[in-house]
């Protein structure tokens, strides 16, 4: 664990058959953290470029953004905290999952209010900012700055990421930047890739500390209950 250049916490799926699809749809198992075989869909172009980009993290849905250790703190330290937060943390239900278009990406999304689950990430990101190295100059300079809004680089400057707290928004990744030409084609093909599996109802009931590896593959660490 200690041999991870960046750790994170995710929801990740428990081991099953929406598990199971997901990782065929994005090409890497995250629990297992290995490679496996994509369905053969017709696109514009092929699956494992549509997905190249969400592919080495994982299917999961970010409550604290990746990031490296800071100076002196331990893998097991951050270890230890993720278990003793969730054990105060309540699990978070919705009726499902909705595809949807963000940016022009696709990802699956909670369906209702999603207050809790706000909450949730909140918690998250502040009670484990300790445990956080703060960004170098380039590491800043790749969010682009500029383009962000105030309270954006604010959240950048305090938390390592522009999109927490209550700029933060749960999801799914599901494929990398599309044009308007492959969306529907990718989006039809994904939904056929997930019929039957997407759970209703969708629970978060875990916090999963991931860890990047040196070839920049994420991989499940750790798996918490929520206990609270």
């Amino acid at each position: 664990m200690e041999q991870m250049k960046r750790y994170a916490i995710y929801y990740a799926p428990e081991a099953g058959a929406f598990a199971a699809a997901a990782a065929r749809w994005l090409g890497w198992n995250l629990q297992s953290g290995q490679a496996v075989d994509q369905p053969v869909v017709q696109l514009p172009r092929p699956l494992a470029e549509v997905t190249a980009e969400p592919r080495k993290y994982g299917f999961h849905g970010t409550l604290k953004p990746p990031f490296r250790l800071a100076q002196g703190v331990k893998a097991d330290d951050l270890a230890e905290a993720a278990a003793h937060l969730a054990a105060g943390l309540k699990p978070v239900e919705f009726s499902g999952l909705q595809m949807v278009e963000l940016g022009g990406f696709l990802a699956l999304v909670p369906q209702g209010n999603t207050g809790d689950l706000q909450h949730l990430a909140a918690e998250v990101v502040r009670r484990l900012d300790p445990f956080r190295a703060p960004l170098t100059d380039a590491e800043v300079a790749r969010r682009k700055p500029e383009r962000l809004t105030p309270r954006q680089r604010d959240l950048l400057t305090a938390y390592g990421y522009p999109y927490v707290i209550e700029e933060f928004r749960f999801h799914l990744t599901l494929s990398d930047q599309l044009d308007k030409t492959e969306r529907d084609s990718v989006a039809q093909a994904a939904a056929a890739h997930f019929a039957g599996v997407l759970p209703q109802p969708f629970y978060v009931r875990n916090l999963c500390l991931c860890g990047e590896d040196a070839a920049g593959y994420f991989h499940l660490l750790q798996r918490y209950p929520l206990m609270a």
